[in-house]
């Protein structure tokens, strides 16, 4: 079995009126929130797809399909404990985590201290093994219609 594997992960998410806007864990004052069929916070459902990705286990539609009302407004981060409980199961710990997104506004510079925590303990880390970053595109690509998020992850084996 091999030492570490590498995991990417995608998410992108329409901006709507009449949603709450969760990312990473931390509700976002503004005026529109992410569509999706759980709270469709993009960050963690990039790094979650990041992980199961690193253990080829598809990916988070495969485990928590939109068509089953138990996932109906779920919290990501429950999601997330999830997904790391399986992680786990199979050997596996969090290494490292690196995760940009993508949005023309809101400005998320001052939340991303909070984000860092709140993935580093439910993934039972530290802060440093987790990077956030947030970039504009330039009015390019989503065009403040949406935001995505990507993340690339590093798990490796526990040693006994």
């Amino acid at each position: 079995m091999l030492d570490f594997r590498i995991g990417h992960g995608y998410d992108v998410h329409r901006l709507v009126s009449g949603r709450r806007l969760v990312l990473g864990g931390v509700e976002i004052d503004y005026e529109l929130g992410l569509l999706g069929h759980s709270d469709a916070d993009v960050l963690v459902h990039a790094v979650m797809d990041s992980m199961l990705g690193a253990l080829a286990l598809g990916d988070i539609g495969k485990l928590f399909p939109d068509n089953d009302s138990a996932y109906k407004d779920i919290d990501s981060m429950l999601l997330l404990k999830r997904v790391y409980e399986l992680v786990k199961s199979k050997g596996y710990a969090v290494s490292n985590m690196d995760v940009t997104v993508n949005a023309e506004k809101p400005k998320l510079a001052r939340h991303i201290p909070k984000m860092r925590e709140n993935l580093a303990a439910v993934l039972e880390c530290d802060v440093w093994q987790i990077s956030v970053k947030a970039t504009t595109e330039e009015g390019l690509g989503l065009k403040g219609e949406g935001i995505g998020a990507t993340c690339v992850c590093i798990i490796e084996k526990v040693k006994p």
